[in-house]
């Protein structure tokens, strides 16, 4: 099967041709027919392969995680784009933004100076990139924290990182393995062994200022 018609593109349809320098983050709100979650790198073009079920109950795991127990100031979204600068527009699986960064429904990326954790579940066909090149670029970018997670034995087993701003790297901070528990961004406690489990639907959270009913 064609890479055309794995995307539901025509067999004669022919991928753009990138300019001199490359492409830019604002062409990838321009280009037409670009398959989904389709990121940019150092001006190139990145496509993403079809997930795997772990990649994709990973994602669910911590998103619905993070969406339960992240403060009011904060918010979570998964398979969104962040603007580093002019030439790199990466597409965390999961992050965790400056809830007053938001600017309304037809945003399409994230500015990095609010994004305050940067999550990557790694996948075969993107060891290089999650292991190596986005932590190198989110670090640049000062994002302040990001976390890799990797398969063993089935679980996810996630890798903690944190900014040191002195020479603009991650420092790691933890590996947690069947639970995850740190005090930074903030506190928060994950049960990773629970990702083949159904996630409860959490209600929402009272506006600040009220409480719950009864």
């Amino acid at each position: 099967m064609s890479a055309a018609r794995e995307y539901g593109l025509d067999e004669d349809y022919e991928w753009p041709r990138p300019p001199v320098g490359g492409w830019t983050a604002d062409d990838l709100d321009e280009l037409p027919n670009l398959p989904p979650h389709t990121e940019l790198i150092d001006g190139s073009l990145v496509f993403v392969s079809p997930q795997t079920r772990f990649h994709m109950r990973t994602i669910r795991l911590l998103e619905y995680a993070l969406l339960s127990q992240v403060p009011d100031a904060y918010d979570v979204d998964r398979e969104f784009s962040v603007r580093l600068d002019r030439r790199n527009r990466p597409e965390p699986d999961v992050l965790v933004f400056r809830k007053d960064a938001d600017t309304g429904p037809r945003q399409t990326w994230h500015h990095a100076e609010s994004v305050i954790l940067a999550i990557e579940v790694v996948s075969e066909d993107s060891l290089e990139r999650d292991r190596e090149v986005k932590p190198r670029k989110y670090a640049a970018a000062g994002i302040p924290h990001f976390w890799r997670v990797e398969e063993s034995q089935g679980l996810p087993v996630v890798y903690t990182y944190e900014l040191d701003r002195s020479t603009d790297t991650y420092s790691p901070i933890g590996i947690h393995h069947d639970r995850l528990k740190v005090t930074v961004p903030f506190p928060l406690a994950i049960d990773l062994t629970a990702i083949n489990r159904r996630p409860p639907v959490a209600p929402p959270k009272p506006p600040q200022g009220t409480t719950s009913a009864e």
